[in-house]
């Protein structure tokens, strides 16, 4: 086995491996996808409010920045001595990670709506929250999307660090394989499924992206 090619001891890998390589390509999928749906979940209203209340946006701002220096397998070490090993903790690591682009996104896209758009929606009759929710978020969802798809494709790499505190995913593949002899097709087998997850996520959310762009207002804004 050692002696034969990379690619065919690779293809022996999967072959043998299959559905434990698909196992983990799913857990490592739902890691991510949880973490970045939390950090929707919290970072999307924060922005509204931010773009409602900008004294208090950069203050907030600062303060996912901060959180973004601080090293992956860091802060990984530091949850886990509060939440302990397993699934738990990465998807904690994954949330904090993915707020600052979902911030920083919704706060942006908010403050770009036309102020002549929303004195006409005003005009109208429409309440604040109807101006929210009909004039406001469909304008500015491109340039929320485009924050969610960077915190997407950012922790599928970063959840591969989770195998350090046993949550699984394909990082488990990759840290055996670089604890063994000749763990090369073991390395590949975590690395090559993480690389098409990433990319197929992208492709994927920056299709949802182009569907949510209004037609003509950004584009005459750029």
């Amino acid at each position: 086995m050692v002696d034969q090619p990379l690619w065919s001891q690779l293809v022996f890998y999967f072959t043998h491996n299959g559905m434990y390589i698909l196992e983990q390509f799913g857990r490592h999928f739902l890691i991510s996808f949880y973490g970045v749906l939390i950090a929707a979940v919290v970072g999307i209203p924060l922005g509204i409010y931010m773009a409602n209340h900008f004294h208090l946006g950069d203050f907030i701002i600062s303060i996912a920045n901060v959180i973004q220096t601080i090293p992956s397998l860091a802060m990984l070490s530091i949850i886990m001595l509060w939440l302990g090993l397993g699934v738990n903790t990465v998807i904690v690591t994954i949330f904090l990670y993915s707020l600052l682009p979902i911030l920083k996104n919704t706060y942006t896209g908010m403050k770009s709506v036309d102020p002549n758009t929303i004195d006409s929606a005003r005009g109208m009759g429409m309440t604040s929250f109807q101006m929210l929710y009909m004039v406001k978020l469909p304008l500015a969802m491109s340039v929320i999307m485009s924050g969610i798809r960077t915190a997407m494709v950012v922790s599928i790499g970063n959840t591969a660090i989770g195998a350090f505190v046993g949550a699984g995913g394909l990082g488990d593949l990759i840290i055996r394989g670089t604890n063994a002899t000749d763990g090369a097709p073991l390395i590949l087998a975590g690395a090559l499924p993480t690389a098409v997850m990433a990319i197929l996520t992208d492709l994927i959310i920056g299709f949802l992206q182009k569907r949510f762009e209004p037609t003509g207002y950004f584009k005459e804004e750029n």
